[in-house]
């Protein structure tokens, strides 16, 4: 690391190094060599994970809330060792990639509306900035929220949001270390303990060098993260937290249809198109922070103040393999230039971007109170939040430097651009300001009435490269929700519900009559209907049925001199159901399981080519299964297994042309032992193990459309050492 990359969090780390030792000095002394035998005690619980962050702003656990929240534990985090976002997606039937290019940051779609990279993220449930890598060693799980949440949303897509809760302070030391079969080598370490009874911290750092299965696309990755617990007295309590993550590798071009009809046939995973040796790594400087703090006024009444700041800088850059535009075939128009030319041949573009920064800060205040005791009470809730985004960048260089094909492994060398972006400006304010009610109201023991709203004042500056205003944007809404909740038994909860959220326009593509135009925000309405039914302490089971909808926006073929305008017209209806299964089946097995059935259609767009047909990168049916099955002559082994399917995807918006379904399988052991008296766990995960070849992407960004072709078999072999 560069001196300039040394972060504050790295003081405090010294604390935790420590926390070893003086944790055993707060633990008693031995009583003695007498004891007196006690009568077993049987200990019941609920998965950690029950309360979720997201989903609700009143505290109520997910079984007594009206939305589908998925969540993906420490254990599994352990066991599938993922890198990233696309890697989480795998884990549940609901998610997919959108545009989630290796050595780049990622995104993906819930229930087949791609996630707002601006609002779509969560930290401890406080919003923070997409663009960026997000780490998982200090997290404790993740959680996926389904659709919309009315009040908890706001102005967010409507496919849902991804919430990353925090590892709390604990007495715990562990070391892990692991590589994979294209050689890279990784580090993590998991410090904490509590100092004095009511204060505690908990440290996390790794170290990676990535050897990816992509030719010159090895990358590297520095991370730390420090959280902090203080318990002021026994109703108040204080949680802090702060990461830092520097990460640099080179960023992999998506392939595109050929002549914009046809899928390219056997590509090579491990090919980086347009490769040129002086692309230099994509740089990504992130790092978030939150304090909050929770104080019980008494056993009724409660306050929760939370503020966060999170900031991603990136320095773009890459060698770009897009359209055919200076291509013969495509420059006399005979084939359109937003696609790969029908031969494979495609242009390269040397785009520089730096200095991409985005800062996200939010401000939330909220009390919740019970009211009223017997048959039937209320649980109240009133809130502020505040959410403030800015984005500075510079006016950057995009020049076409030579063409070449996807049959030509390395390109010819071609000479960079001379020119050099340009200085910093600020290129947009967004300021969303919010007052949040929420009644809950009990009715008898089998009934629950729950209806909020966020009334919701939205100002956006939006300005040029160069600093110049293009769009100021002000709007007032009212998002509200409502929701019925039935209970016959403790096991089971049914429910239906209504909401309403605000998604930001999209940007048109340069290619388009109104380039780089930002289009007005969207309302998107959801109903949803759910079942959530506990079949054992251990056993979850749930199913959602929904229909959400919004207005499509999306590159209209015309007359004018470009050929398309891009338009806000007609309706994006998406209709769904979705079944999980989470927990133990016996002693010896655990799942998790989900299957989602998705039909995702527009309507009214003018255009007859595009009625009717579903999405592009939405297949009609996905399926994701993990389990984990311990061995019962062997308790220390743990077989690993998982099986994810995708049905057939669009690649164009009028469905003529479609990437093949794919099955993937992967398989995995878990061994816990010792080595020298300390607790050993070792992971080995094969994914892909039958090296499938398929296409995991076929997703838009910026109004294009790309293909990325899954990676091949790569196992990954961790061990990790309680110290």
């Amino acid at each position: 690391m560069h001196r300039s990359d040394f972060h504050p969090v790295l003081l405090l780390a010294l604390l935790a190094c420590g926390t070893t030792v003086h944790a055993k000095t707060l633990q008693p002394a031995s009583a003695g060599s007498s004891a007196t035998p006690l009568t077993a005690v049987q200990v019941r619980a609920r998965a950690e994970g029950d309360n979720a962050s997201v989903g609700n702003i009143d505290g109520a656990s997910l079984h007594d809330s009206p939305v589908a929240v998925s969540v993906i534990d420490r254990n599994q985090l352990d066991d599938l060792q993922p890198r990233s976002i696309s890697d989480l997606a795998k884990t549940d039937a609901s998610m997919g990639d959108n545009y989630a290019p290796v050595g780049y940051y990622q995104d993906i779609s819930i229930r087949g509306f791609p996630l707002d990279l601006a609002t779509g993220f969560r930290i401890n449930d406080l919003t923070v900035a997409g663009a960026q890598r997000f780490a998982l060693e200090n997290k404790q799980r993740v959680e996926v929220l389904k659709g919309l949440a009315g009040i908890d949303a706001g102005v967010v897509a409507p496919g849902g949001v991804l919430n990353f809760v925090t590892k709390r302070p604990a007495n715990v030391h562990r070391v892990t270390v692991g590589t994979d079969s294209h050689g890279s080598r990784y580090t993590a370490l998991d410090l904490g303990a509590w100092l004095t009874p009511n204060f505690g911290l908990r440290f996390n750092t790794a170290w990676e060098d990535t050897h990816s299965y992509v030719e010159h696309a090895n990358g590297r990755r520095n991370f730390y993260a420090l959280a902090a617990d203080w318990r002021i007295d026994e109703r108040t309590v204080l949680r802090l937290d702060s990461s830092y993550q520097t990460q640099a590798q080179r960023s992999v071009s998506g392939y595109q249809l050929l002549g914009g009809n046809s899928v390219p046939r056997h590509p090579d995973p491990t090919q980086m198109l347009g490769y040129q040796p002086w692309q230099q790594p994509v740089g990504i400087k992130s790092s978030n922070s939150s304090a909050r703090l929770d104080h019980h006024f008494n056993d009724a009444w409660n306050l929760r103040l939370a503020v966060g700041h999170s900031r991603s800088a990136i320095d773009d850059n890459v060698a770009y393999a897009y359209g055919c535009f200076y291509i013969a075939a495509c420059a006399s128009g005979s084939s359109p230039g937003n696609y790969f030319a029908p031969n494979g041949a495609y242009d390269i573009y040397d785009y520089r971007s730096p200095g991409d920064t985005r800062n996200n800060d939010e401000a939330k205040v909220l009390v919740t109170g019970r009211i009223g005791e017997g048959t039937v009470r209320q649980t109240l809730t009133l809130g502020v939040d505040v959410f403030r985004r800015s984005m500075d960048q510079r006016p950057y260089v995009y020049d076409y430097v030579g063409s070449s094909n996807i049959r030509v492994r390395n390109p010819t060398v071609f000479p960079p651009s001379p020119h050099q972006p340009g200085p910093s400006a600020r290129v947009l304010t967004s300021w969303q300001r919010s007052l949040l009610a929420e009644d809950r109201v009990h009715l008898g023991e089998h009934w629950q009435l729950l209806a909020g709203t966020r009334l919701l004042r939205l100002d956006e500056r939006a300005y040029d490269a160069y600093g110049t205003p293009q769009r100021h944007t002000r709007l007032s809404q009212s998002l509200p929700q409502a929701a019925l909740l039935w209970q016959p038994d403790a096991a089971t909860t049914t429910y239906l519900s209504y909401s309403q959220s605000i998604a930001l326009g999209q940007q048109a593509p340069y290619w388009t009559s109104n380039p780089e135009r930002i289009l007005p925000p969207l309302r998107s309405t959801q109903l949803e209907a759910g079942v959530k039914f506990d079949a054992s302490d251990t056993l979850n089971l749930s199913a959602a049925l929904f229909r959400i909808r919004r207005p499509d926006q999306f590159a209209q073929p015309d007359a004018s001199a470009a050929g398309y305008t891009f338009v806000q017209q007609g309706q994006a209806v998406h209709t769904g159901l979705e079944l999980n299964a989470v927990g133990q089946l016996g002693p010896d097995l655990h799942l998790t399981a989900s299957a989602s059935w998705l039909r995702a259609r527009v309507r009214g767009t003018g255009t007859p080519s595009y009625e009717g047909h579903q999405v592009v990168n939405v297949p009609a049916v996905r399926t994701s299964v993990f389990a984990a099955y311990t061995l019962p002559a062997m308790a220390r082994l743990t077989l690993l297994g998982g099986w994810r399917y995708s049905g057939a995807k669009a690649a164009r918006p009028d469905n003529a042309v479609r990437v093949s379904a794919y099955n993937v399988f992967d398989a995995g052991l878990r061994y816990r032992g010792h080595l020298h008296g300390h607790a050993v766990t070792w992971r080995l995960m094969v994914n892909n193990l039958l090296d499938r070849r398929y296409w995991r992407d076929s997703g838009s960004a910026y109004g294009d459309y790309f293909l990325f072709p899954g990676a091949p078999r790569l196992a990954r072999l961790s061990i990790t050492w309680s110290l």
